[in-house]
């Protein structure tokens, strides 16, 4: 590919994000991605403990479990789940102005 037609398939990707109908899409994948990270960083589920497909969906099923559980402590305590990023300028000048 030259660099003309990257350019313009870049140009025409960036115009559909502009899009409302692309946004709710993307943000259903978002949600998706973000419960699979929750799941792989508290359960580690990227590699089953046990051998067998009974044993591995049951390993699954409390996973899952265990996660709707963390998520309705969260929702009861109005605690947020996301953890938001503190760019290192920031925290640098978080911890001067302490």
């Amino acid at each position: 590919m030259k660099f003309r037609e990257v350019q313009q398939v870049l140009d025409h990707a960036r115009t559909q994000q502009s899009d409302e109908h692309w946004r709710a899409k993307y943000a259903t994948r978002a949600g998706v991605e973000g419960t699979i990270h929750q799941a792989v960083a508290v359960t580690g589920m990227r590699r089953a403990r046990y051998h067998g497909l009974d044993k591995t969906h049951l390993e699954h099923a409390f996973s899952a479990v265990a996660l709707n559980l963390i998520r309705l402590d969260a929702w009861w305590n109005g605690h947020p789940l996301d953890r938001t990023r503190t760019r290192h300028l920031a925290r640098l000048d978080l911890s001067l102005a302490a």
